[in-house]
């Protein structure tokens, strides 16, 4: 999706330029992007009458926001105690034959974004990998090569 300062307006508009709404309004623009342009926090700071470097502190104090483009489908690999004696490291050791991700990073075509997270609670399930809103349990290197084929699949649907 491309960039619109109008769209950041909007959503200023919508909560109220006020210090009070910054989270919200940052959390509306990172839903929309998968990200915050440098441009947003600017136009944010500037119709909040606040610092651009508290804007730019509030994002990179909360792990929601990303400061860089993530791809259209967000993974998130747990990689709790759980899911790590369970074959964590071998999704993601998958993942990064057959996507070239590592963790942290996006796909060129901004399709895919690699992440870790600590847990995410579903222990009895492991290894766990969320896609979205979707949880998948009692992932193996196979089920991922065939969820990111679906994937894949999907994203060549809609295009």
């Amino acid at each position: 999706m491309d960039f619109n300062l109008q769209d950041v307006d909007a959503i200023i508009d919508q909560w109220g330029p006020k210090p009070a709404s910054l989270l919200q309004i940052m959390l509306d623009i990172n839903h929309r992007y998968n990200y915050l342009p440098k441009e947003s926090i600017e136009r944010v700071a500037d119709r909040l009458r606040m610092p651009v470097s508290q804007v730019f502190g509030v994002a990179n104090f909360f792990k929601v926001f990303s400061l860089t483009p993530r791809g259209r489908v967000i993974m998130h690999v747990c990689t709790g105690t759980a899911c790590h004696v369970k074959g964590g490291p071998k999704i993601i050791e998958r993942l990064a034959q057959e996507a070239n991700l590592k963790p942290g990073e996006t796909t060129e075509d901004l399709f895919l974004t690699l992440e870790t997270v600590n847990c995410v609670g579903a222990c009895a399930s492991a290894p766990v990998v969320v896609v979205g809103d979707t949880t998948h349990s009692e992932v193996t290197a196979n089920k991922i090569s065939k969820l990111l084929k679906e994937l894949k699949e999907q994203e060549a649907q809609r295009s």
